[in-house]
């Protein structure tokens, strides 16, 4: 992508980032793995071109861990992705936690060819964990992409100690 550009978002994105989250997300709220978080809160680095921010990963740094909470590349197979995800390996990599990590859903097929291209391996399943997550954003639909019933999390990781 011509002139992409990652850097740590600051107090000046934050209608771009409310407006990519409530896009993608439906709002700022994101449940996973039984943790409710208000996304703008979070760290989040923001893939920019011309100026205009083109994508967006939000981010904890907690028990020596990195968990990507979102990440969001609006126009697709451009880049921005995979940008936002490297320069999370880097934030992980100057804070010496030793891996980061991320949870996704059963429905998520392109996600998970995504990520596991990049070296995240898939290292574990919560069964319905999609019943406690409707509890608090009950506009999240049955049925995902693809058709497929929306019912697990699945967690994905890249160890970065080894």
């Amino acid at each position: 992508m011509r002139d992409l550009r990652v850097r740590k978002a600051t107090e000046a994105d934050r209608e771009a980032v409310v407006d990519l989250l409530t896009t993608a997300w439906g709002g700022t709220t994101v449940v996973a793995h039984g943790t409710v978080y208000d996304a703008t809160t979070l760290p989040a680095l923001v893939a920019e071109q011309d100026g205009r921010i083109v994508g967006l990963l939000t981010y904890t740094l907690a028990d020596g861990d990195l968990e990507v909470v979102t990440i969001d590349a609006p126009v697709r197979h451009l880049g921005v992705g995979s940008a936002l995800l490297t320069a999370a390996i880097e934030v992980a990599r100057e804070a010496g936690v030793r891996r980061l990590w991320l949870i996704t859903t059963n429905d998520n097929l392109d996600a998970l060819r995504f990520y596991q291209r990049r070296g995240l391996r898939i290292v574990g399943v919560t069964p319905d964990a999609m019943d406690a997550a409707r509890a608090v954003k009950p506009w999240i639909p049955a049925t995902g992409a693809y058709g497929i019933p929306l019912r697990d999390e699945l967690t994905l990781e890249l160890r970065l100690d080894v």
